[in-house]
This record gives C-alpha cells, structure tokens and sequence, in this order.
C-alpha cells in the first residue's frame, strides 16, 4: 500500500471463504479494492478540481484553457484521456486528448438547448461515440476559439497530449487518472440512481429491474454499447408467447376464485372456505409469475443495445451492489454470477447494508 492513504477501510482483509481463492485472486481483490479506494479519495478532493479547471477556462495561456476543458469533458462525460493506442490497432481511435476539429460540431442552440457540442468519434475499440451535450457558456467559447483557423484533421486541443494531462492529474490528487475519473463518477452515479430508483414496497424482481435501470445509466455515461444480439427478436418472441399463456392461466384461475367465493356464500361451511383460500393463493402466485416475465421484457428491451457487464467489472465498486443487496434482501446471485461472485468475494465479505462509496 505504500504512502497512499486510503479513506474509511484502511487495511485490506482478505475474505474469509470457505474455500479460499489462489494467491493470485486474492491479489487481484486487493487491486480491485485499491482501486476503488483511490476513486474514494477522488471524492473528498474533486470539488476543489472542478473549481480549479473552471477558473482554468478563463487563463491567459492557451495550454490550460485547453487542458481545462479537457478535464470537464474527461469528468463530465467519462472520456478516456485518449493517444494510447492498443498493440496492433489499426482503426482511427481517438479520445479527449486525439480529438479532431472533425469530431465535434458546435451547436449554440439545437433542439431546445443552449450550447450544445455534438461529438462523432472512433473511440476504444472501434466503438463509436455518438452524444449531443449542452455544455456551459464558457467551455462552448473556448471550443470556438480553439476551432478558430483550423482544418478538420487538425487537432482540437494541440497545445496537449495524454502525457501533459496525466502529469496534471498527479499534481492534482496522488494516483489520480482519466480511469479514477470514470470509476468515481461511474459508482457515484450507481449509488445515486440506487436510491432514487429502489421502492422499498417493491418485490424481489422490481428490485432487480430497478438496479439493472440504474446500472444502464452508468452505461450509458461511459457509452458501453453492443449491436442488439442475433436472437433478440425470436427470444422476445418467446417470451411475449410466456407472458400471453401466464395471462390465460391468471384469467381461468381468476375465473374459478369468483365462483369458489359464490360457492361459500351459499354453503358457508369449511371445506368450501378451504377451497377459496387455495384459490386465491393460486391467483396471487400466478400474479407474481406474470409480473416477473413482464420485467423480464421491459429489462431485455431497455437493455437490447446496452453492455451492462463492462461498467459493473471495470468501473462500479461493488461494495455498492453488495450493501444494495444487504439492505433490501435482495440474494447476491440475482446481481452478480458465480464468476463475479469468485472476483468480488472481497467486498461481499467487507460491505454491509450502510456502505456508502
């Protein structure tokens, strides 16, 4: 651990399993929980960051204006820093640093808003990065001036480089990297959305469609996207056939409650008693069975297009999800597979229900 002082857990315990991981998964906890202990850190300073790059938009030197805006857009819209191409990559991949004057398009008003810059880019792996975001006054002005005698293949911010911009980030917070960045805004957005999200009368499956929307949110900010998969329409199809037979079945079972109720009326003995609770048992548990395929497709469909499993094993904490969990009773095996269990074993042992990121 070094010199790195690291908020509330200070020491890393290796969880107590009953069938103990190699050496090496345990190193790989504490790497992950390092990890999310710097993006922790992030948190008691990034208030101060945010004011120094926004008084940085208004510097007289042109270097740290651009490593300003930069910053916000590296903060406020996840971008990883860019120029670090992966061995044997061809395509033209960029990030905030290797921007194009082509990439962007200023807006200073589209669709309502004020100030609006549309990005268009390659970004890791070949993925594109498509976004329109109304951006403050000043942030728009200095993209102006930093367009201004340009041609589309030059670069947007040619007074920087990632090498500029790291050394920066270090001065401003031990450790601190484009990735802290995403990893810190990703979890505060899981933890935030959580509690927005979560009903607490809500059942077991709600819950799960609640956590999941809050997760498609921290995807949609780091744009993990995927192409809808091969079987999407057959495999909604079947469902949407499950949920039509369901339906069938809840109306039929329906159908015998009534009667049964009408039945003792008349009679008003036990047996007839008997018969209606089981009856409505039936009704409720097919209620509930209808009402879990329903979430089933509103989760597939939300999630056609969107890669919920980056941002949950790369960038959220998952002490979040673990102290969700604790908290509503929701069984870990429903948020995480076996795999991700066997990874994350390290903070399903550390977190309780009151973990806050």
């Amino acid at each position: 651990m070094g010199q790195h002082e690291f908020s509330s857990v200070s020491v890393f315990t290796p969880p107590s399993l009953s069938n103990p991981p190699l050496a090496l998964g345990l190193l790989q906890g504490e790497k992950d929980w390092q990890k999310y202990e710097t993006a922790r850190r992030l948190k008691k300073c990034v208030d101060k960051i945010r004011n120094q790059y926004r008084e940085d938009w208004k510097s007289k030197e042109m270097k740290v204006r651009q490593r300003a805006v930069a910053l916000y857009f590296i903060d406020k819209l996840a971008l990883r820093a860019g120029n670090e191409k992966e061995e044997g990559e061809t395509a033209d991949t960029v990030g905030c640093c290797s921007l194009r004057v082509e990439h962007i398009n200023l807006h200073p008003e589209l669709d309502g808003q004020e100030y609006v810059v549309e990005f268009d880019f390659l970004g890791k792996d070949s993925i594109r990065y498509y976004n329109k975001v109304p951006v403050e006054k000043r942030v728009f002005k200095n993209l102006q001036l930093f367009m201004e005698n340009k041609q589309p293949e030059d670069d947007l911010f040619d007074r920087l480089n990632t090498g500029i911009l790291n050394k920066h980030l270090q001065d401003l917070m031990e450790g601190l990297t484009a990735k802290v960045f995403r990893t810190y805004n990703a979890s505060i957005t899981l933890q935030q959305q959580l509690k927005e999200l979560t009903a607490p009368d809500e059942n077991i499956p709600a819950k799960i469609l609640s956590y999941n929307r809050a997760n498609r949110a921290v995807a949609i900010l780091c744009n993990h996207q995927r192409a809808p998969p091969k079987t999407f329409e057959k495999s909604m199809m079947n469902l949407q056939s499950k949920i039509d037979a369901k339906k069938e079945q809840l109306a039929d079972a329906r159908r015998d409650l009534k009667s049964a109720k009408a039945d003792a009326k008349v009679l008003k003995d036990a047996k007839t008693k008997k018969v209606v609770e089981s009856k409505k048992k039936a009704v409720q548990r097919l209620e509930e069975q209808l009402m879990k395929l329903e979430v089933q497709a509103t989760d597939r469909e939300e999630n056609k297009q969107i890669a919920l499993g980056t941002s949950k094993l790369n960038y959220l904490d998952p002490r979040i999800s673990v102290a969700w969990c604790k908290k509503w009773g929701v069984p870990i095996e429903k948020i995480y597979n076996k795999t991700q269990r066997e990874k994350f074993a390290w903070a399903i042992d550390m977190a309780d229900e009151d973990y806050e990121f």
